[in-house]
């Protein structure tokens, strides 16, 4: 079965790429829901018609019923006309022949999400064998952001950039804290000056912030440094900077797998609660130098027996966000520990915001943004500077975007103050050849440099956009 909604917006929107998504569960959803926001035609299938009738009703987008790894069904969804195909069933390997049929039909760019450990580890050989243009894992990247929160623990966030040599890194000024009533260019004299400020949340409301912004107490600050900087600016004003020594897992699942193997190997202590006994003994093979413990994570004189008041990090990783959410809560009451809390659905995000959860994680956004960020890349017919890194910031208000330029423009060579930029936009980091530079305004781009610009706009595909 074939369905169609073909208005106004959909016409306008097949002015981007052609875009097939197999699968409309979180992660199909949340990138139909973004990438039609930023103008590309976009066709879905999956097996389930209520679903895609769901989807077709709420998106100008086409959609329809079938097997996504069927030849036929590709031929009659488009897929010879499609620029970029897109496979996020819950079956990795269904999202491989997927990716597969459709590269000896079209040979369109195709992305597979993939999350057993063991094709993961050899996501390189699939995806150079295969002629894929990338493996997401949404698991071991939600794994890989929260242990980089746990090397910082006074962090709420961590993002990566520049192959981790620098790093946007999120904090919450205390009540009575010494930043409260200083302005940034106070803080750049006398506390911290090789870094920038990027974004201040406030009471709902997000700033990109100039030099003469005063902080409060209750502000989410967003900066971007080095990691040692980050370490030393957070040392200066009082925060802990010492990684966490030892972690309590709840479920043992697969990014309770990656999340602990991460740990393990940074030299921090793991427990993992799991039900399930045959988990149990696979993760005891997998994981030997983890204490795995057979048992029910929400009863809570099991998380007192296994020393949660003792414990520095918390991290609920069932597959129900009302039981992650409660066990951070409880934590919250009875421990000092670092907690994070995996969320999947977002569909009461702006009341979780409300609840004292520590950081939290979305693995759908985490897996969405870096498909999104090829996407824009694919995008760019103005230059050849493509997008390397996406972030979205303060619920999709502002987005930090990695651009590696390859070539000259109207932004290389020319003094960052004499550039004519968008408003609510900072430039904020530049990479040149490994040395890290928090730009001012006499820097200028160069060939060759990987820039961080952070803005409240959104849908930029090259580093022209950030002209006015």
């Amino acid at each position: 079965m074939f369905l169609s909604k073909m208005s106004h917006g959909a016409l306008a929107a097949s002015k981007g790429l052609r875009i097939m998504i197999v699968g409309c569960g979180k992660v199909g959803c949340t990138l139909v829901e973004q990438l039609s926001k930023e103008g590309h035609d976009i066709t879905v299938i999956d097996s389930n018609a209520t679903i895609i009738q769901n989807v077709t009703n709420t998106y100008d987008i086409m959609g329809m019923v079938g097997n996504g790894a069927s030849y036929s069904v590709q031929i009659e969804a488009g897929i010879a006309e499609t620029d970029l195909f897109i496979a996020v069933t819950g079956s990795d390997e269904l999202n491989l022949l997927c990716c597969t049929v459709a590269k000896q039909v079209a040979d369109c760019p195709a992305i597979a999400r993939v999350r057993t450990p063991d094709y993961s580890k050899e996501s390189a050989y699939l995806r150079e064998k295969l002629g894929l243009a990338m493996i997401i894992n949404p698991e071991l990247e939600t794994a890989l952001e929260a242990c980089r929160i746990l090397l910082l623990p006074s962090a709420l966030e961590v993002g990566s950039f520049a192959h981790g040599q620098a790093e946007l890194v999120k904090f919450k000024i205390p009540e009575g804290h010494k930043l409260d009533g200083m302005s940034l260019m106070e803080l750049n004299q006398n506390i911290e000056s090789n870094l920038l400020v990027c974004v201040v949340e406030r009471e709902g409301n997000v700033t990109i912030p100039s030099g003469q912004f005063t902080l409060q107490q209750g502000d989410l600050i967003t900066f971007v440094s080095t990691p040692k900087i980050a370490k030393s600016f957070l040392s200066k004003i009082g925060f802990n900077i010492r990684q966490v020594k030892s972690a309590m897992i709840v479920g043992g699942g697969r990014a309770a797998f990656y999340l602990a193997d991460q740990l393990l190997k940074n030299g921090i202590n793991v427990r993992i609660i799991e039900r399930d006994k045959q988990r149990c003994e696979e993760l005891s093979i997998l994981l030997p130098k983890a204490i795995i413990i057979n048992g029910d994570g929400s009863d809570e004189e099991l998380l007192r027996e296994e020393g949660i008041d003792s414990v520095e990090a918390f991290i609920p990783l069932t597959g129900i966000d009302e039981e992650n959410i409660i066990l951070t809560l409880f934590a919250r009451q009875f421990s000092d520990a670092k907690v994070i809390t995996k969320i999947n659905r977002i569909g009461f995000k702006s009341v979780i915001g409300k609840l004292d959860l520590g950081s939290t994680l979305f693995p759908k956004y985490i897996t969405s943004e870096a498909i999104i960020a090829y996407v824009r890349a694919m995008s760019n017919t103005i230059g050849r500077n493509n997008i390397r890194t996406l972030y979205n910031l303060v619920d999709r208000k502002a987005e930090a975007i990695e651009f590696e330029i390859e070539e000259e423009s109207a932004v290389t060579g020319v003094p960052l103050m004499d550039l004519s930029l968008k408003s609510s936009l900072l430039v904020t980091c530049i990479n040149r050849g490994g040395k890290i530079i928090i730009p001012s305004g006499t820097d200028e781009i160069r060939v060759g440099d990987t820039v961080i610009v952070v803005t409240a706009h959104t849908g930029f595909n090259d580093i022209l956009d950030i002209l006015a």
